[in-house]
């Protein structure tokens, strides 16, 4: 027997070993050529040896410190998000000398004195080197030579965003959210500006008022649905959790509806990081800051503000209906300072920083005068993996309609490790040409790779795929030592 032979004698011998159940009744589920992620089991009929796994992010480095007279050791609240070349930072600059612990100060460290808080501004071209421009916008001890963008109601949580909605006015095309009281009640304001520098309130009224307010509000404009999303805190029996509210215009919103997190537990959600994933933005990717109040690392913190914080990671198809995982994507680490209340909080943003590289942000060693920025990597779509060990498994998808002519994977394989894929009917039975035999042997790692099925037979088809498009199919993926991290058919 040829080495060839005896792989994939080896290989289907593996794949025997998995039984799958398939209904044939399944409405299926057009997914044009869009691209489709592992973060849910939204399309996932059934598997065998296969789990959807939860990647760790990788430390890049600190990349930011809030070091200036007008940042401090309770600068939080970041966003950051690509603006065509450019990446841009917002942060709140705030120094609150009671939340630091005096007694674990460092030779030489100093604690920015209290001051007003201040929404900032900075900039990258990369997404790792940062500079505060000198704005000249707002005062700061008898000077505005610093890149302070908004001062006042709001400042405390100033959310920005690029407006994306091709009917939005030049001068509101950068839009932001930050909260204040009216009347001793919590409401979310809305903002806008031309060139994400020079900002103004959207109008004297509050934009929402049901909900408390008291973190990092998101808002987006949701291109795959045509409206404004807002993803925003409030508490339920005393626990803090999201709501999701809609808006056409920026202005008149739809009572918000509460975050449903099917199985996973009630917990302290303090802040959410939403942001519709750029290569599939039909799909939420969330970023929360998971809080522990009754856990308390430091003891001197227990009376003035007790708790750990680790960072979780979940996704939602409608804003309202979460997967959420419980083992956290980010945890404190080793560093101390890590495991004060309310730090290790993720910076809302999800960005490309190189070829085939994702960043995220976190913010690490919140009230202490070390307080900064981490850059953490991931590869392309890689937060979650449909994944196989070395004894093999399967996956088999619910009938789904496509557009296009070519598959398209993101995966990895150990150099062991392998993919194979069929094409079946609704019922499950395969279909000629595109049968586990006939398919491709996949393996190594690539973010974009085609799948060929191409035999010298068919030279005269050379885009089999097409033929298949616009009639409901399930794809078969039979695994071994493999990570399958999404897929699309490419038009």
């Amino acid at each position: 027997m040829s080495s060839g032979a005896l792989r994939r004698a080896i290989f289907f011998t593996a794949a025997a070993a998995c039984t799958l159940t398939v209904t044939a009744n399944d409405k299926p589920i057009d997914i044009g050529s869009r691209l489709e992620l592992f973060v849910d089991d939204y399309l996932i009929a059934s598997t065998s040896g296969v789990e959807l796994r939860l990647h760790e992010p990788r430390s890049a480095g600190t990349v930011f410190r809030f070091d200036r007279a007008w940042e401090g050791v309770t600068s939080a609240y970041a966003s950051i998000f690509k603006d065509g070349d450019l990446y841009r930072m917002y942060y709140r600059g705030s120094s609150d000398p009671d939340y630091t612990m005096k007694s674990s100060l460092r030779p030489g460290e100093r604690i920015v004195p209290r001051h007003p808080q201040f929404a900032c501004y900075a900039e990258s071209r990369d997404g790792i080197t940062w500079t505060r421009p000198a704005l000249g916008l707002v005062e700061f001890d008898g000077a505005k030579e610093n890149n302070i963008v908004w001062s006042g109601p709001g400042a405390h949580n100033f959310g920005p965003f690029k407006d994306e909605n091709p009917a939005a006015p030049a001068a509101e095309r950068y839009k932001a959210v930050g909260s204040d009281s009216i009347n001793k009640q919590p409401v979310l304001l809305g903002f806008v500006s031309p060139d994400g520098k020079r900002w103004q309130r959207l109008q004297e009224k509050p934009i929402l008022t049901d909900g408390k307010f008291d973190s990092l509000n998101v808002v987006f404009w949701d291109i795959a649905r045509g409206h404004y999303t807002a993803i925003y805190r409030d508490f339920v029996n005393g626990v803090r959790t999201i709501k999701h509210a809609t808006s056409k215009d920026f202005r008149s919103w739809t009572p918000g509806e509460w975050a449903d997190f099917g199985d996973a537990p009630l917990e302290h959600l303090y802040t959410n990081a939403t942001v519709p994933y750029h290569r599939a933005p039909h799909i939420y990717l969330a970023l929360p800051r998971r809080c522990l109040p009754w856990k308390t690392y430091y003891k001197e913190m227990e009376t003035m503000s007790p708790g750990v914080s680790d960072a979780l990671f979940m996704s939602s198809r409608d804003g309202v209906h979460w997967k959420r995982w419980q083992e956290a994507l980010i945890r404190p680490g080793r560093d101390e300072r890590n495991w004060v209340h309310r730090a290790n909080t993720p910076v809302r943003g999800i960005v490309e920083t190189g070829t085939g590289e994702l960043s995220i942000y976190v913010e690490r060693k919140y009230t202490f005068p070390s307080n900064q920025i981490e850059r953490l990597v991931l590869r392309t779509d890689g937060f979650v993996s449909a994944s196989a060990g070395y004894p093999g498994g399967e996956l088999v998808t619910k009938p789904l309609v496509f557009s296009g002519g070519d598959l398209v994977l993101n995966y990895s394989t150990s150099a062991n490790g392998s993919i194979r894929i069929e094409m079946q009917d609704p019922a499950g039975h395969p279909l000629p040409g595109f049968t586990l035999e006939e398919s491709p042997l996949l393996w190594g790692d690539r973010i974009d790779a085609p799948v060929s099925w191409s035999r010298p037979a068919r030279r005269s088809d050379p885009e089999p795929l097409r033929r298949l498009a616009g009639k409901p199919v399930r794809l078969r993926f039979v695994m071994r030592d493999a990570d399958l991290y999404s897929f699309r058919f490419r038009p």
